[in-house]
């Protein structure tokens, strides 16, 4: 349990809290970003991309929040999660005595048909006496929409922008000018309860589910520590593994299968910068190195459940579309094209950090590595889950003829520049993945493929890569061919099989990437002054590559060192084990949070270090 600086750190003199001082909830439709002070900025309604109703974490003044304090203050705030479940407690402690606040969205079952959602909090004296302040102050469409308050006899109604919220609570409740508030007494043993419920549009306002608190808390906690139970993994860094299992299960929409890239958006990759952008949705990348970490630790109905949704798009965007292929980069969790990005003047950004945007424009790019990670994850699923569908192979094999009839374009790469495409070596290097992995499926399997055509592609982008992307003045695989920028997705390459670990250029690949990307355990992405990406300002270091670092020194032997870079890389999680996607100068959390891709590469991380180390 760690102590946490009580109202969110130095960025509380601003009225925001810090984006590493928080903890996320959810009941995977949707999630909540809950502060160290137990305030509520973060929660979009029904699910992950809808329009925020408390959004203070981009605009305290505007955004909304739901708080909950002590009147009087608190001298210490601890924060830490209920073992093995996503059930949130935050412990103030004052001069009076000691009061805990519980947040969970309820979860009673897998795949519930009867699923409500809920906001849950349970406000119980532990010891001594606490006056308690409650405020509801929830602001629809991104803070654009205060709503109509109508006091029921059963709570509070909350309606505007097609939208009805309820609030029913165990304390008094009254309303005034868009908010909802209490103000209560508890002595030790004593709780309230506050439910905010969203409703249908002809639902009436629940009023049991506070009676029934107590029984919603324990089959959530039993949902949670029954899901983590299926884990496999049993090594050194179970606590650090386990909080990201349930984070990427946190991240992952139930109904359709989805694995969406955080639940945030426009959190800044450097405050005060630009480089904010909107991850509520589900990158193909992001999705399928999902999946291989769940594979890992033997978690195959969400693998299966998000075949399910792949084989889908496969299949309805089979024909593809002639410059994008038959995959678009990323989907909403129904499989639709996302809205298009634009910018919400009216918001202030986190600290000022903006434009804050809605939609994502890396929709329309083009990105040959989708294809390499997707099949890769493919191949895993087929090796460890139930196979695969014969339809299936038949839309990747659709799929791979695209890819092998383009796979030398120019594009945005994994890093999705905005600025001239390039001829990107990931990109080439995960077409190959596709490619490799599509052959050892039918081998497996006896599927049917054109395996010498399809080697023959193979080995013409195998050879591409060691005669273009090698610079050998410098010694190492550069960011694409001709450039004289390093890029940390080169360290993919044994992780993929394309290189052995000591094959001497990668050892060389490795040393250039140490020299000019590795700061103490921390890789940049890439190096930012010698190349444009077409988005202006810094960024901080990618977690997720600074995991990759750790899996290359794994690989190539340098276990020492691997282990201290990876201790290192788990000081810079949050109090709850949580990672944005970026750590900053002074090891504060940068960009979306959390974020899939840092929680997954971490899992692999620490199941290949655990290996090697027996």
């Amino acid at each position: 349990m760690a102590e946490v600086p009580h109202g969110g750190g130095p960025a509380d003199a601003e009225g925001f809290v810090a984006i590493s001082d928080h903890g996320l909830i959810g009941d995977l439709r949707s999630c909540a970003l809950v502060g160290t002070d137990a305030t509520i900025d973060w929660f979009c309604p029904r699910r992950f991309d809808s329009a925020s109703v408390f959004g203070a974490l981009l605009d305290p003044g505007k955004g909304g929040a739901w708080r909950m304090e002590p009147v009087d203050g608190a001298t210490t705030t601890h924060q830490f999660y209920l073992p093995d479940s996503t059930i949130l407690v935050t412990r103030f402690l004052t001069e009076q005595g000691v009061t805990e606040v519980h947040d969970f969205m309820p979860v009673v079952r897998p795949h519930d048909p009867d699923h409500r959602q809920r906001v849950v909090r349970r406000v119980a004296c532990v010891r001594g006496a606490t006056r308690i302040r409650m405020e509801m102050a929830p602001r629809f469409d991104y803070g654009r929409v205060v709503p109509e308050v109508e006091e029921t006899d059963g709570g509070v109604l909350l309606t505007g922008a097609d939208l009805r919220l309820g609030v029913t609570s165990t304390a008094p409740l009254t309303t005034d000018e868009g908010c909802v508030r209490a103000d209560l007494t508890l002595e030790g043993g004593e709780e309230a309860l506050f439910v905010l419920h969203v409703l249908d549009d002809d639902q009436d306002l629940p009023t049991g589910d506070c009676d029934d608190t107590a029984a919603l808390f324990d089959a959530t906690a039993r949902f949670w520590r029954d899901w983590l139970s299926q884990s496999t993994y049993t090594g050194r860094w179970r606590e650090m593994v386990d909080r990201s299992a349930l984070t990427l299960k946190l991240l992952t929409h139930e109904p359709t299968g989805a694995i969406i890239a955080a639940p945030t958006t426009s959190l800044p990759e450097k405050i005060g910068g630009e480089r904010n952008w909107d991850y509520r949705y589900v990158w193909i990348r992001d999705a399928a190195f999902s999946l291989y970490a769940l594979l890992r630790l033997g978690f195959t109905d969400e693998a299966g459940a998000f075949m399910g949704w792949l084989s889908d798009r496969l299949r309805s965007d089979g024909a593809g579309d002639d410059e994008l292929g038959p995959l678009r980069v990323l989907y909403d969790i129904d499989g639709e094209v996302p809205v298009e990005e634009h910018e919400l003047d009216h918001l202030r950004g986190h600290l000022d950090s903006r434009p804050v945007r809605v939609g994502n424009a890396a929709v329309g790019q083009l990105q040959l590595d989708i294809y390499g990670e997707l099949i890769d994850s493919v191949y895993l699923y087929n090796k460890y889950g139930t196979g695969i569908s014969y339809d299936a192979w038949t839309d990747l094999t659709r799929a791979l003829t695209w890819l092998m009839d383009n796979w030398e374009r120019d594009d945005a790469g994994m890093w999705e520049i905005r600025d001239d495409p390039q001829a990107h070596t990931t990109s080439r290097l995960m077409s190959w993945v596709a490619i490799e992995r599509m052959m050892r499926i039918a081998r497996q399997r006896g599927l049917p493929g054109d395996l010498a055509g399809w080697g023959e592609v193979r080995d013409r982008i195998f050879t591409r890569i060691m005669e273009h992307s090698w610079d050998p003045e410098v010694g190492a695989f550069m960011q694409s061919e001709g450039s004289d920028t390093l890029d940390a997705g080169v360290l993919l390459m044994p992780m993929v099989k394309f290189v052995a670990p000591d094959d001497p250029r990668f050892v060389s690949t490795l040393a250039e990437v140490e020299r000019r990307l590795v700061s103490d355990s921390l890789v940049f992405r890439y190096d930012l002054d010698a190349t444009s990406d077409g988005v202006d300002g810094d960024e901080g270091t990618f977690s997720l590559c600074s995991f990759w670092y750790v899996e290359a020194l794994t690989r190539l032997g340098r276990i020492d060192e691997a282990r201290l870079a990876l201790e290192k890389m788990f000081t810079y999680a949050n109090h709850l084990g949580l990672y944005a996607e970026q750590v900053g100068l002074a090891g504060n959390q940068q960009g979306n949070f959390p974020q899939a891709f840092t929680h997954l590469s971490l899992i692999s991380a620490a199941l290949n270090l655990d290996r090697s180390l027996g």
